[in-house]
């Protein structure tokens, strides 16, 4: 038995105490089940029922899904986190990472939103020991006086590098919180750097935390006005203007290249303006050439959604350093009435290797079924066309947990791994839970094992033991 780090637990008396076995006994095995198909050939597959669901789910913890799926999964959250209330908040966003770096731990910390208007406690910690797939539910990140608690926790973020950093935005500043010391450290105020009359907004981080992102608004009337890049390496912030429709912007993980979207030609729809945040060159990729509406950012890349493809649900892969770009097409299946997968995570991108080796996952749901339409799914950045089918979403538009269609959608995000998927469901029920997949990522062709990520120099010191 090994000693972990101590986590502060908000809601608790002191201090909680995570204990475990090495980590590489864990990742001795490949997650078991899932299996391979052809996007373009698919399968639809029967959802869940409602029976099969209350007789699957334990009251927390593991179980596994049955045939075809046959992959492990875990449940986080249960009633007794809300009151018996619909208390927890979806997950955030697909390209917001709800899980820390717990490369070489034996426990990962997992952020839920348990929103304290409707019973819950405020953004709160839940534990998962990756060997014994025990789960805790650690309590509430914030102190109740601190004013984040009642944050319903969507945009807040873990730090690809330090494991237990967590990026939280107060309106006006992007700060990191310690999970375990309760501590903020500002990385940068935007009223310092630009005057007053600024708020921030949709903020995104580099993986190795040298940049950040942020929609720039007008805090007087909430109007966008463009985006900004703070490089905390050496202390600038930029400031981009927006040219037409503006709905957000985005920094890459590797910190390299920004993407803003917005409508620049004012014809069909939202473009791209793609930025070398180095020498500042900026490329249009026009709504009508293949833009990406829902997207993910990897290293240097784009996964993008077209909807101007021939094949339905074209997903194609942007490199931002190939002049001109041409966009790969990754996935597509032969369903035009439904979006599938809504969308796209690729919080498992690994630094230095190359898209071929590497994978997305998405997921969606649907009132209507067709193949992939309630499923989460992954697919392979080669442009072969295997898809990888993992699990059910168990979610019921029709049903209430969860509130608007909107709040119902999965929108999961994957581990920096790429092991674990972290998602949302209401389990056809008048709640919604928060939920993990074993990802059997193996199973895709020339997938290769994610490395354990580096923390920067610059900020090692910062957080952590």
């Amino acid at each position: 038995m090994r000693l972990q780090s101590p986590l502060r637990c908000a809601g608790c008396a002191g201090l909680l105490w995570l204990f475990g076995l090495s980590i590489q006994t864990a990742v001795a095995s490949d997650p078991p089940g899932g299996f391979v198909e052809y996007a373009g050939s698919a399968q639809t597959r029967p959802v869940l029922s409602q029976s099969t669901i209350n007789n699957l789910l334990p009251n927390r913890g593991k179980f596994t899904f049955p045939a075809p799926y046959n992959t492990e999964a875990v449940r986080l959250t249960n009633a007794s986190d809300c009151g018996g209330n619909d208390c927890v908040h979806y997950v955030g966003y697909s390209y917001w990472r709800n899980s820390n770096n717990h490369v070489d731990e034996d426990t990962m910390l997992v952020l839920v939103g348990l929103k304290r208007t409707q019973g819950g406690a405020g953004p709160s910690l839940i534990a998962y020991n990756k060997i014994t797939d025990q789960v805790d539910a650690l309590g509430p990140i914030f102190d109740a006086n601190d004013n984040m608690s009642w944050s319903n926790a969507e945009g807040l973020y873990f730090s690809g590098t330090m494991p237990y950093a967590l990026y939280v935005n107060d309106g006006r500043s992007l700060l990191r919180y310690d999970v375990v010391t309760g501590q903020y450290e500002t990385v940068f105020n935007v009223n310092a750097e630009m005057g007053s009359g600024y708020a921030l907004w949709q903020t995104h981080s580099s993986d190795d935390d040298r940049v950040h992102s942020a929609t720039l608004k007008n805090s007087n009337n909430n109007s966008d006005l463009g985006c900004v890049v703070y490089r905390e390496d050496i202390d600038d912030l930029t400031f981009f203007p927006k040219t037409g429709g503006y709905d957000e912007c985005q920094i890459d993980r590797s910190g390299n290249w920004l993407v803003i979207k917005e409508d620049v030609d004012g014809r069909y729809g939202e473009d791209n303006r793609i930025i070398n945040i180095e020498t500042l060159d900026e490329r249009i990729l026009l709504d009508q050439n293949g833009a990406g509406g829902h997207s993910d950012l990897g290293h240097g890349y784009m996964i993008a959604a077209d909807n101007w493809a021939n094949e339905a649900n074209t997903q194609l892969l942007w490199k931002f350093d190939e002049y001109p770009m041409q966009g790969k097409r990754l996935y597509y299946n032969n369903e035009w009435s439904r979006q599938a997968p809504a969308h796209v995570s690729h919080t498992n991108s690994i630094p230095g290797l190359s898209p071929n080796n590497q994978f997305a996952c998405g997921s969606s749901a649907h009132q209507g079924n067709s193949a992939h339409a309630n499923e989460i799914i992954c697919f392979g950045l080669t442009g072969n066309g295997e898809t990888l089918v993992v699990a059910p979403v168990m979610t019921d538009i029709n049903a209430s947990g969860g509130g608007s269609t909107y709040g119902k959608a999965p929108k999961g995000n994957l581990d920096v791994t790429g092991r674990y998927f972290i998602w949302t469901s209401n389990m056809r029920s008048n709640r919604l839970d928060t939920f993990i997949v074993k990802v059997p990522g193996h199973l895709l062709p020339g997938v290769a094992s994610a490395p354990a990520p580096q923390p920067a120099t610059i900020f090692a010191d910062s957080f952590g033991d």
